[in-house]
């Protein structure tokens, strides 16, 4: 046995441990002591590193075994918890190519995405040090390495490690290559929850990300064909206990375990459904999908327009030393980068003026602030200005309107718990969905003036003559929202959605997708908050929806909400016999325990929507992220009367929400049991083809090509 552990620490509570441990199965110590070095697992193993004078001469003794083992012992098994840290460029030592010569061999570069892959944008993701961690192993396992004693190229890798891996698209090419060299694979989802679940259910307790335990084997002798049979189960929800137990009885020959899809860069999540596998996915579907905006810096948005006013006030009367530090600029390699107060951005924000002078001599007034989609269910306000949003997405702000609609959602993960899909009227944050994982936004428009859809050039066509009369976009959008945007949806298709990708089943039955159309119109309007498909004849007026007299939440006598600095609320929490909903010492009824219960992705609503708005609304700082700008400290100290209106047009949202579910689950039903158009069908007939779009000359100043541009590259 041997082991690698970088901190002396750790490594001297591991050398005690493991004694007690051989002490305590065979009732000895060991004849041969284990082979433990403090070493850095992912350095150089060609590299020992120079002298190592005096008392460090240790330390040098150390390296020089440990790296002997990396370049010549053959290992059978490597097992342990790799460490979690993203962004971790430069990080990963030898495996990542550190030192390397120019063109020089990385292990790495064996699990970076093909360039005819079209994933360039997803290879930042490898840059984990739990990656580094794999690569090392499976190399070390696997691949007979010149120079390597003779015994190499087979055994096992055996790791609790975050579980991006197994689904995530940066990482198909690392899939590819354990199926390739694998016999068989092991998954064990421990998280099934997803995303930051309740502390009691974490195998780590303070390990936010999901967790899997992958074993990957290859066995000794013959040669290696067929692709590794991948076989996924998940442990119970509930308390860590619980999965513990389960752990304990866990074999790797019970009934419990489902198969993988074969195919090499197939995440290794169950096989999905035939029905499932022929419904279209929604992506494909839309001519343009991207990123929402991105600040990069948090001050740029709050729930009110004083706070943006002050913080910009603040900002650009500071000395330039101190103002640089409030902007809070991106770094790399701990220097400003990409948006910084010297920046000269040329490009506006298409819609909105632009200033040239950079942020370092500006003294005048903060733009504007616009309503902005922060959150699902969350209308906050931004600061329309290139110089202070890193990432800003043109193509969605080209295309803003009183009719367009984005719709977001998780594109490459389980959508979890809630509907699988919002909709905003306004220009959505890179984390609207959820508020983590990023996500996609697609607009239902191309262009400001609504004349172009942003959908497959030949979908409507091929929808009208399907269904024997004309379909337009925004019937389209209002039959993904009644199908998509309720529990129901994830709940039906829970196993399926394992494998990243909304699917949309498209019925072929015209009075069931006119049907689909009137209950979806609803949804957007309220997801909207009345401002998108109103339409007073049929009970959507514009404004905010308001729920039926009686049912309608409101403050009552005795409920007012403090508006002073003393009584500002710290604490929502609900009285589920009365039906109130508390907010510090004020309380709005009747709140319902559905609408309290509301969640998106498994994340509750109103709970999220009070933390913007709470009297402490710092957030804590995970692993060694940078604190945010001082600026986000300057916000109201009491609460806003805007703020109690808000929550109230929230209520009736999510109440109208609340009682469209049946139904949408009951249409759901009905459309997978009628007849449906096949995702194949739609590929024969050409409608998501690509064709060459014609050259067009963009100047610098538009800010890059245009959405118009995207849907006629499509053949448009």
């Amino acid at each position: 046995m041997v082991a690698f552990e970088l901190q002396l620490g750790p490594f001297a509570v591991a050398q005690l441990r493991l004694l007690a441990e051989v002490v305590a199965l065979t009732g000895a110590l060991p004849k041969v002591a284990p082979r433990m070095y403090v070493t850095d697992t992912l350095s150089n193993p060609f590299d020992d590193g120079g002298s190592f004078p005096g008392f460090t001469a240790a330390i040098g003794r150390q390296r020089r075994d440990a790296n002997r083992v990396k370049r010549e012992q053959p290992i059978t098994v490597v097992i342990g918890n790799p460490p979690y840290k993203d962004k971790a460029k430069g990080l990963g030592g030898w495996v990542e190519g550190a030192g390397r010569l120019k063109g020089a061999y990385a292990p790495l570069d064996d699990w970076q995405p093909l360039s005819d892959w079209r994933m360039g944008a997803h290879a930042k993701h490898l840059r984990n040090l739990y990656i580094y961690f794999w690569r090392w192993a499976s190399r070390k396992v696997f691949e007979p390495v010149d120079g390597q004693a003779e015994g190499g190229g087979h055994g096992i890798v055996a790791f609790i490690s975050a579980a991006g891996f197994i689904s995530g698209p940066a990482f198909e090419r690392m899939r590819q290559d354990l199926r390739q060299r694998c016999h068989e694979i092991w998954v064990i989802d421990c998280t099934p929850e997803g995303h930051q679940p309740e502390v009691s259910s974490r195998i780590f307790q303070g390990v936010q990300q999901p967790v899997c335990i992958v074993l990957a084997a290859r066995h000794m002798g013959g040669d290696k064909v067929e692709p590794a049979r991948v076989r996924w189960r998940a442990l119970p929800e509930g308390h860590r206990h619980a999965k513990f137990e389960a752990l304990q009885v866990l074999t790797l020959s019970d009934a419990g375990w489902q198969d993988c899809p074969s195919d090499g860069r197939a995440p290794f999540l169950p096989t999905t459904s035939q029905q499932w596998s022929q419904f279209p996915l929604v992506a494909d579907l839309f001519a343009y999908g991207g990123s929402g905006v991105q600040p990069m810096r948090v001050w740029v948005i709050a729930p009110d327009v004083e706070s943006l006013v002050s913080r910009w006030r603040r900002l650009v009367v500071e000395p330039t030393d101190q103002k640089q530090a409030l902007f809070h600029p991106t770094l790399r390699g701990g220097l400003p980068a990409d948006r910084h107060i010297d920046s000269v951005v040329k490009d506006a924000i298409p819609g909105y003026p632009h200033n040239p002078e950079p942020i370092a001599e500006d003294t005048g007034a903060c733009p504007t602030p616009i309503r902005f989609g922060c959150r699902s269910f969350d209308r906050q306000w931004i600061i329309p200005d290139a110089r202070v949003i890193t990432q800003p997405n043109a193509n969605l702000w080209r295309g803003l309107s009183e009719r367009q609609v984005f719709l977001t959602m998780l594109h490459d993960r389980h959508p979890g718990k809630g509907p699988a899909a919002t909709f905003t009227g306004l220009v959505p944050d890179k984390h609207h969905f959820k508020g983590s994982f990023g996500g996609r936004a697609f607009p239902l428009w191309s262009d400001a003036a609504s004349v172009h859809p942003n959908l497959r050039p030949t979908l409507l066509a091929y929808l009208a003559k399907a269904h024997g009369r004309a379909v337009d976009a925004e019937e389209l959008l209002a039959y993904i929202a009644a199908v998509t945007a309720h529990p129901g949806y994830g709940q039906r298709f829970d196993q399926d959605l394992a494998t990243p990708g909304l699917r949309i089943p498209l019925t072929t039955d015209a009075a069931t997708f006119a049907e689909a159309v009137g209950l979806g119109r609803r949804v957007v309007w309220l997801h909207t908050f009345g401002e998108r498909f109103a339409d007073a004849a049929a009970d959507r007026p514009p404004g905010p929806p308001r729920l039926a007299v009686g049912r309608r939440p409101q403050v009552p006598k005795g409920g007012a909400i403090p508006l002073d600095a003393a009584g500002m609320p710290d604490v929502m929490s609900y009285d589920t016999s009365l039906q109130r909903l508390h907010i510090g010492s004020g309380f709005i009824e009747p709140v319902p325990p559905a609408v309290w219960r509301y969640a998106v992705s498994g994340k509750q609503v109103l709970v999220q929507w009070f933390s913007g708005r709470r009297k402490h609304r710092e957030k804590p700082l995970i692993g060694d992220r940078r604190p945010p700008s001082p600026l986000g400290d300057i916000q109201p100290d009491c609460w806003l009367a805007e703020y109690t209106t808000e929550l109230l047009n929230v209520l009736n949202v999510l109440g109208g929400l609340v009682d469209l579910e049946p139904a949408q689950a009951e249409l759901l039903q009905l459309i997978c049991s009628g007849p449906l158009i096949d995702d194949a069908a739609l590929r024969q007939a050409g409608v998501f083809a690509v064709t060459e779009a014609p050259k067009r000359k963009v100047t610098k100043a538009s800010g890059g090509p245009d959405l118009l541009t995207n849907v006629q590259s499509l053949g448009g």
